[in-house]
Parts: structure tokens; sequence; C-alpha cells
């Protein structure tokens, strides 16, 4: 149904729903996409479906079925002469794009697609379904498994690299003269904030089969000199010795008790003083049919199901922060940050 200007029209009633219902199918197409290698193979121009059957070793025929539901999505565009063409959103799933999402497409569609499949497990038990599908309810599969440990890093990175540069105009360092960057990946936050403030030195902490590429990375960006890398578990104690900790998307991953301890950890390794820095969603304390909160609310279903996490409103925050021996002082955002839904919660011992 389209308006007199050949826009879209919403849908009434029911069919609202019915689109709603079939959208499962918008995460598995781009998936296929990233998978076969389709937005790379477009990279030098348009090509006919039998030239990208060839490279993509696709069945010729399923493969125009794909690429047509990828041009109703917008992901390339389908031209007079038949051919197809990658689209600016499309280009986004290169993977040698500056801003490629194509790991987390890859990671949303392929590891994390069953696990969705089991939320009303999650919703019935309070649990995780994770270890249903993996056998393991936290992160340890990731550690049997390389490809998919891989992807899930080489996503995290996306979305820090995605971030990182509204995190660092949004909020304030100076004064900062050491970050210990608590579950840092592979640093690409950390090494943001170090390239902006040349005076501060940081520590990357994180478990050791996630840190081992953060060192190429600090040395690739020139910031190695300033930084160290120590592996370890945050829920055994983090390093100390620093003026500020920073945790992005790190609480989403724990329960409240699990967080608590994470945090509690933090607040030892501050000896008396310090500031406790938080990149999160805040989730508002009431749902509205609104883009920004649909995304939202499935980031928390997310974790709901990939690890029996979860994101917290305001109000939640501040308990977690009370329950660790912190007072959340401020929550800093920017333009940037809220695009993607984030802020800098910023907590001061109390």
């Amino acid at each position: 149904m389209t308006t007199a200007d050949g826009g879209d029209e919403a849908a009434p009633g029911p069919l609202a729903l019915i689109e709603m219902i079939h959208g499962g199918f918008v995460s598995q197409a781009i998936y296929a996409a990233a998978k076969l290698g389709i937005p790379d193979a477009l990279a030098g121009g348009p090509r006919t479906i039998d030239e990208l059957a060839e490279v993509t070793g696709a069945h010729a025929d399923s493969l125009h079925r794909l690429l047509r539901a990828l041009a109703a999505l917008g992901v390339c565009a389908e031209r007079a002469d038949g051919r197809f063409e990658l689209t600016r959103l499309g280009g986004h799933l290169r993977a040698d794009a500056a801003d490629s999402v194509r790991a987390f497409a890859l990671h949303w569609g392929g590891s994390m697609w069953p696990i969705w499949g089991t939320l009303l497990h999650s919703v019935k038990t309070g649990k995780s379904p994770r270890a249903l599908v993996t056998r393991s309810p936290t992160f340890e599969s990731l550690a049997r498994n390389t490809e998919a440990a891989s992807t899930f890093n080489a996503a995290m990175t996306e979305i820090s690299r995605l971030m990182a540069g509204g995190v660092v105009r949004a909020y304030d360092f100076s004064g900062i003269r050491r970050i210990v960057d608590v579950g840092g990946g592979q640093g690409e936050l950390l090494g943001a904030i170090l390239t902006a403030y040349p005076e501060m030195r940081g520590t990357l902490f994180d478990q050791l089969h996630v840190c081992t590429q953060a060192a190429r990375h600090l040395e690739a960006i020139g910031v190695a000199a300033r930084s160290e890398i120590v592996s370890g578990s945050f829920f055994e104690s983090v390093p100390g010795g620093a003026d500020a900790w920073l945790l992005k998307s790190v609480l989403h991953d724990w329960s409240d008790e699990r967080a608590v301890e994470i945090l509690g950890n933090c607040r030892r390794a501050m000896a008396g003083s310090g500031t406790l820095l938080v990149v999160e969603r805040v989730l508002p304390e009431r749902m509205e049919a609104r883009r920004a909160h649909r995304l939202m609310a499935a980031s928390d279903l997310g974790m709901m199901v990939a690890v029996a996490g979860r994101e917290r409103t305001e109000a939640e925050f501040r308990a977690l922060f009370g329950s660790a021996g912190f007072t959340l002082t401020r929550i800093v955002s920017g333009q940037d940050l809220s695009a993607m839904h984030y802020s800098v919660l910023e907590g001061a011992c109390s």
C-alpha cells in the first residue's frame, strides 16, 4: 500500500502485526548476505545474478530471490538491466568498511538466532536459555568455539568503534591521568580515549582469549607506549592504581547480583577514591511505541535470552551503584551517543 507520493503507508490493524511477525526474515536475509559475502562481491560495481552465484557459490535462482528481498530492505538495488548494485546502507556490511557491522550481522543472525528461539523458556523460568543451545549458561561456550568467539569479539569491536567517538565527545576525561578499561575487549574504546587525551595512560583488562588482539590494535593507532594489557577475571579483582575505571557494555551482561560483584571489585581497586564510568543504555521508566524504545527493548530481551543479563533504568542503576558503594553523580550523553541510545553514567565512592 502506497501514498500518492509513492511512500509507504502504515499497515492497518492486524496487517501491522503480521508485518512484525514477519520481522525475523530481516535478520536472516542480512545474515545470509554477510555470510555469502554479497556486499564485498558488489563492491566493484553492479553484477548479474549468474556472476554473483559463481562468486558466492550459491544457487542462482535462490540467490536472485534473496537479492530481491535485500533490495526491498534497501541493502542493494536492482537496476533496469537486471543487475544488482550495493547501496550506501549495504556498504556497511562490507568486511573492509571503516564502519562495518558485518560481524554483528553474523553474530546476531548466526549464533544468537537459535538462542532467540528459546525466549519463551527465559520468560517462564527467569533463566538464560543459552545452555539449552550451547551447553553453557554464559560466555564459556565461546572459549570452546573459536569461530563463534572470533565473530563475537569482532561484533563487539564494531559496536565499540561506532560509539567510541561519541563517548570521547560527550564526556570530558580531562584530569584523568590513568584509566582502567574493565572488560575492554580489543581496545577500541580505550584506544580512542588515549588518542584524544595524549597525556593519559590506560590499562586494558579482560580475559586472555579476548584481549590478545588488543596489543596489535593499540600498537597500530600509536598508543601502545601509554597502555598496558592485563588479563584476568573481573569477578576476582580488577587492576588498581588509576583515577578512573571504565566499563562499557559490561554490566548489562549480568544479573544484579553478579553486576554488584564486578562493581564491588572496582570499588576495592579504588582504595577509597576514584571515578566510575559506566557506558550503557538507560531504559526509560515506561516504554512507548517509538523506534528508540523498540531498539532498547530488543537489547534488553537479547541480554535476557543470551546470558540472563538486563538493560536497566536510571533508578535501577542508582540502586546497583549504591549496593556496591557508589553514588550515581550524573548521566552524560550527547548527540552521537544518543543516536545509539547509550549514555555515560558517572559514579563516585560513597
